[in-house]
């Protein structure tokens, strides 16, 4: 995301469930999972090129994130949260400029003919050997 861009937390949607991760016996009992939904055609945190941008590099309705890694609620959340910041900072950036296909040059490609050459003549020699 673009710095001084931020979300208000009324679009932003938290569920939270049990981990099957870290936790020891307390993770039968704590919901420490963190599922953050977030809806970009929605949003007014974006720019009208940079919702754009969104839109068109991830896929239809909201975007879900989960993070179920530490043993915390609120370090799953942050957890949950820079992922949703990382997968749409990689949205809006722009996309890189084209690619401009190359043609090996001409001494390249006589150096690699002739090492195949060079290379047969070895192979060559490996052969029997011939009295004459």
């Amino acid at each position: 995301m673009p710095s001084g861009t931020t979300i208000p937390a009324e679009e932003l949607t938290e569920r939270f469930s049990r981990s099957s991760g870290p936790g020891g016996q307390s993770v039968n009992t704590t919901d420490s999972r963190v599922e953050l939904l977030f809806d970009p055609a929605a949003s007014t945190a974006f720019t009208e090129p940079q919702l754009r941008r969104i839109l068109k590099a991830l896929p239809p309705g909201p975007v879900s994130v989960t993070a179920s890694e530490h043993r915390s609620q609120l370090r799953n959340r942050n957890a949950a949260r820079d992922r949703l910041v990382a997968i749409l900072r990689e949205a809006v950036a722009p996309p890189p400029p084209p690619r401009r296909p190359t043609k090996p040059s001409k001494a390249s490609q006589r150096r690699r003919v002739e090492a195949k050459k060079q290379r047969g003549q070895t192979k060559q020699l490996r052969g029997r050997v011939t009295g004459d």
